[in-house]
């Protein structure tokens, strides 16, 4: 039950945000909202981990309403395929190139900013 709540949450939270990008990016540069997704799920996912370690929070809630649910649906690695394969075979290779390349760097870069948060902050 945690699962499918979080994840008609993490869905709705994520359609709103490509409705919510449709106003900032062309249509050739939405591939940006599911790299901006990616970044910030990445980020809570890495936190979130940390969470678990702490006894004070439910882990049931957190491991399968908020990791699994929400993050889960929020986030995407099949979009993130498809828009690269688009790039690719509208012949955009630096672009895809470049989209790859961030996604990579930046989704890992901020789960282990996330796992280091409170270490950083404090």
């Amino acid at each position: 039950m945690l699962v499918a709540i979080g994840g008609s949450v993490g869905a709705s939270t994520r359609y709103f945000f490509y409705l919510t990008s449709k106003n900032f990016f062309s249509p050739n540069y939405l591939f940006i909202n599911t790299l901006i997704i990616n970044i910030i799920g990445s980020f809570l996912i890495g936190y979130l981990i940390v969470m678990l370690e702490n006894k004070s929070f439910s882990q049931d809630f957190i491991k399968y309403f908020l990791i699994i649910g929400i993050l889960g649906s929020f986030t995407t690695f099949s979009t993130f395929s498809l828009e690269t394969i688009e790039l690719l075979v509208d012949k955009k290779f630096l672009l895809a190139f470049f989209y790859i390349f961030l996604s990579l760097f930046l989704c890992l870069s901020f789960t282990f900013l996330g796992l280091n948060f409170n270490k950083i902050v404090n």
